[in-house]
């Protein structure tokens, strides 16, 4: 075997903080997990609905409300516009089912990043005004970088409200009003907050204005549970990986226990079954690894009118369809990303100086536009660099998506070479992990020589080591279902806070080749030779063979299994090393 290409690393942990938490009757194991990840008091363990942040403290929330009930009291039309991507898609349908419960005259438009690009472009405007003449727009998971769509939608005669979560530019767009945790003086705390967070925010600051006015009564209407909404807020917060902060891990488990308890909505049941998942059991990394890329492959290979119509549909025959061909596109999709993949890897290969950069740029004229943002996340994991990677446009340009690193804030990056250098840089947004542009064609030379710089500019030497993060070691007595049981009900775990990964050395009994690449390992844990622990190790089997050691030192998840609702130990190992 190979040494391991990251550096392995122990999280610190506050021990006080630890302590606390024990005293506080937390698990000895969790109180450490906890510690390590920033938590000091119990009180921020608590993950019921009444722990999230109020409506009240986003900024700008008092003039969106204002305008979404003026549109309700007048019977005026309010026109969704999205994102092609599964926060995009989710926030859509959260916007139209809360609008349509409040007895709103509501419709969305489809964004196609082919046609019209990412954002309320001019283009899709027009588009919205051809079809279903609004009177409002809202934006939902888009529109902070959108001042030319803003002021055609207004010329139009058009209300715009923008519900975004991207960073802003150095000014703020002329919209009627503007929802974004990130634009300037907005005290509301969770910075973190997935477009489809914001939007739920936004109908409960309209629910609660409505209730003041009596409008359901008035209207005679049973006043809408917006808890019913959560499963979709699950859904995109954890596909758009955005960091787990407190509000955002309340939001995720009460999606959670929506989607375990069958309460999810018609097209969540059916992607869930067409993956092969048990609602049952469902984690945080399914939403994000089973649910979302489904949802995201309509919006990379065709357009997003697919998943949303899936996540609107009210029966089960009309979900269970989009959702199967939902399936299919990601089946197209994950064939694609292989290629492109490969494409890569190849590239690194013949020009090994382009890993040595501290900032790397990939381009093939034969890659496809939605999947180069899959392909710079795996090459970033691979190389530990901020990545973009391009593909043509229909326009003649390259339109790219970038990945990056904790430590190197991918939009400043980009935000500091367009300033720096003038022109080669169409558009961009983005935050800190991800960020979309566009460059002229004829740029894309200077254009990585410029992005190194601005890598280089910005990142701590300690940025740029690949390292993963352990939770140090575990006892004998830990390595047992009952505690990978009560790990699985600690989380939920993701970007930011992050599933736990210990370490440990162990004699390998037994192999088994499972498809191609991956292995089932039996593992006899040091000093307890003669106990045996199941474990699977993904794209461990190099040309078809077993790992030819007798021994491994391994990082690993410590999970539940389960098969034909048997419930086992196992471990699933992220990376090891032989004797």
């Amino acid at each position: 075997m190979n040494p391991p290409c990251r550096e392995w690393v122990q999280r610190p942990r506050d021990p006080e903080a630890e302590q606390r938490l024990i005293e506080a009757g937390i698990d000895p194991l969790l109180a450490r997990l906890y510690a390590a990840r920033g938590l000091a008091d119990p009180d921020q363990l608590d993950q019921r609905s009444h722990a999230l942040e109020p409506p009240d403290r986003l900024a700008g929330m008092s003039a969106a409300v204002e305008v979404l009930t003026r549109a309700l009291e007048q019977g005026r039309t309010v026109c969704i516009v999205g994102d092609f991507d599964c926060d995009g898609a989710t926030s859509t349908a959260l916007a139209v089912t809360a609008l349509e419960a409040m007895a709103g005259r509501v419709t969305y438009v489809v964004p196609d990043r082919f046609r019209f690009g990412y954002g309320l472009t001019p283009a899709i405007v027009e588009e919205a005004a051809s079809t279903v003449a609004p009177h409002v727009l809202v934006t939902v998971d888009n529109g902070i970088s959108s001042e030319g769509g803003i002021a055609e939608a207004q010329e139009r005669g058009m209300e715009v409200v923008v519900t975004d979560h991207h960073l802003p530019p150095g000014s703020l767009p002329p919209a009627d009003a503007i929802v974004n945790p990130n634009q300037p003086d907005c005290a509301f705390p969770s910075k973190s907050a997935a477009g489809v967070g914001v939007i739920f925010y936004v109908m409960a600051g309209l629910r609660a204005r409505l209730r003041q006015a009596d409008w359901f009564r008035r209207q005679g209407l049973e006043e809408p549970r917006l808890g019913d909404l959560l499963d979709l807020v699950a859904v995109g917060t954890v596909a758009d990986v955005v960091p787990l902060d407190r509000n955002n891990r309340v939001l995720v488990r009460q999606g959670l226990e929506r989607l375990r308890a069958g309460q999810a909505r018609p097209g969540l049941r059916a992607l869930m079954e067409v993956a092969g998942r048990e609602p049952r059991h469902i984690q945080a990394q399914d939403l994000g690894f089973v649910v979302g890329p489904r949802l995201n492959a309509a919006g990379r290979l065709e357009d997003m009118s697919l998943g949303i119509r899936c996540l609107l549909a009210e029966d089960e025959a009309t979900a269970r369809r989009c959702a199967e061909e939902l399936d299919q596109l990601n089946s197209q999709r994950r064939s694609l990303e292989a290629t492109m993949h490969d494409d890569a890897l190849e590239g690194l290969a013949s020009d090994p100086s382009l890993a040595e950069r501290q900032g790397v740029c990939l381009f093939r004229r034969d890659w496809h536009p939605g999947i180069v943002g899959l392909v710079a996340s795996r090459i970033k994991e691979r190389l530990h660099r901020p990545v973009i990677a391009f593909a043509p446009d229909e326009y003649g340009g390259l339109k790219g998506s970038g990945r990056s690193v904790p430590g190197v804030h991918m939009r400043d990056a980009l935000a500091r070479l367009a300033m720096d250098e003038p022109g080669l840089v169409s558009r961009f947004g983005g935050h800190a992990m991800a960020a979309g542009l566009t460059v002229p064609y004829e740029a894309l030379e200077a254009f990585q020589e410029a992005f190194d710089r601005a890598v280089a500019r910005i990142a701590a030497p300690e940025a740029l080591t690949p390292r993963l993060e352990t939770d140090g070691s575990l006892d004998l007595a830990e390595l047992t279902l009952d505690k990978a049981e009560l790990l699985a009900r600690g989380g939920p775990w993701g970007t930011g806070f992050p599933a736990p990964l210990f370490r440990g050395g162990f004699r390998v009994m037994r192999q088994q080749l499972v498809g191609d690449r991956h292995l089932k390992m039996w593992l006899a844990p040091e000093g307890a030779e003669t106990a045996k622990v199941e474990a699977i190790y993904f794209g461990a089997a190099v040309d078809g063979e077993p790992l030819a050691t007798s021994w491994i030192e391994a990082l690993y998840h410590l999970e539940v299994n389960v098969f034909r609702n048997r419930r086992r130990l196992q471990l699933r190992i992220v990376e090891a090393v032989g004797e």
